[in-house]
């Protein structure tokens, strides 16, 4: 067995990215930012990584996930993890949500950062639809940003500050913020992408025909993995998200029928364990040790088709910093204002 698996890690290793930042790298599922291991004997220094100048020249590379890499220090807050109650294929064991009819949804609008944003109301709960200043139809996407846990549309569309952090990515898209579940009680409230957009539209806002890209932080994996046989999403960013629904994102990845076409990005703190061990079954897939400034990713690291990153920012940090939502934003098919 440790034959095979070595192996099978010898042949994947070829197809990754070359981790960088010491011990573990971007597989290592310690948290991000801790220290290194100690020396073995607290006075002895710490073996070099491989492929350091000690390392002789024709030594077999070592695959990152071969490495004695330091156990993950536990969270001094846990963060709760979301769970799925289906058996097989979840994604396709739907929440069943009553259609409302076919009248005009009620909205309410006002100008935030220079844009103009809607608050649709709906019977599944308040949608948050925002136009960045400089908008163009004619050449946008569209962004779906689906919120965690322990709290809803409202409290991230304001308390995370997404206007702001829209702006920041300088995207030209039409965002939409929609309810989604606050815990594990909670049945999805938009199982049906296509239902999402429909209500959007009888609000009398006018979808682009550009690339649709979708984000979910934590919990949101629960909506998000329901949407991945939607003919239209190009792209789905995982932010700390990838608890479980990996055949799901399989499918969008890797065995779906719309496959080849897709692209998939997963940013892990807490869920590291998880996002890694996903990410390391596709010779596609290329790593990065934490997120870099706006502008910092490789060619290789903006042109994959699985993109997995260590963050050096916590489960909150991730959509709260206003580090990481915006510079991901940048690495999607969306155009530029």
């Amino acid at each position: 067995m440790k034959l095979f698996v070595a192996v099978v890690a010898g042949t994947l290793v070829s197809g990754m990215a070359t981790p960088s930042g010491g011990p573990g790298g971007p597989w290592s599922t310690a948290r991000a930012g801790e220290p290194a291991a100690p020396a073995p004997d607290g006075d002895e220094p710490a073996p070099a990584p491989p492929n350091s100048k000690d390392t002789p020249a024709d030594a077999e590379p070592e695959a990152p996930w071969e490495r004695d890499l330091p156990p993950a220090a536990p969270s001094p807050s846990p963060v709760p993890r979301a769970r799925l109650s289906t058996a097989t294929r979840p994604h396709l064991a739907r929440s069943r949500v009553e259609d409302d009819g076919d009248g005009r949804l009620d909205k309410q609008e006002d100008s935030v950062l220079g844009g103009k944003h809607f608050r649709v109301k709906t019977s599944r709960g308040a949608v948050h639809v925002w136009v960045p200043p400089g908008y163009d139809r004619e050449t946008a996407g569209t962004v779906i940003y689906v919120h965690g846990y322990y709290t809803d549309a409202d409290g991230a569309w304001h308390e995370h500050e997404l206007a702001k952090q829209f702006k920041a990515s300088h995207q030209n898209a039409l965002f939409i913020v929609p309810d989604a579940p606050a815990g594990n009680d909670d049945d999805v409230k938009w199982p049906a992408l296509k239902d999402l957009r429909r209500a959007v539209a009888r609000a009398n806002i006018h979808l682009p025909d550009g690339p649709v890209v979708v984000m979910g932080h934590s919990g949101a994996f629960r909506t998000v993995m329901q949407w991945v046989d939607h003919k239209l999403v190009d792209q789905i960013i995982l932010l700390d998200a990838l608890y479980a629904g990996e055949s799901a994102f399989d499918e969008f990845i890797a065995s779906g029928k719309r496959a080849d076409d897709h692209k998939l990005i997963v940013v892990a703190a807490s869920t590291a364990e998880e996002s890694a061990s996903f990410a390391r079954r596709y010779k596609f897939a290329v790593a990065r040790e934490k997120m870099p400034a706006a502008g910092g990713f490789s060619r290789r690291e903006r042109g994959a088709k699985l993109l997995y990153i260590r963050s050096q920012f916590e489960h909150m940090a991730i959509v709260t910093s206003g580090k990481v939502i915006p510079t991901l934003l940048r690495v999607t098919p969306l155009k530029a204002l």
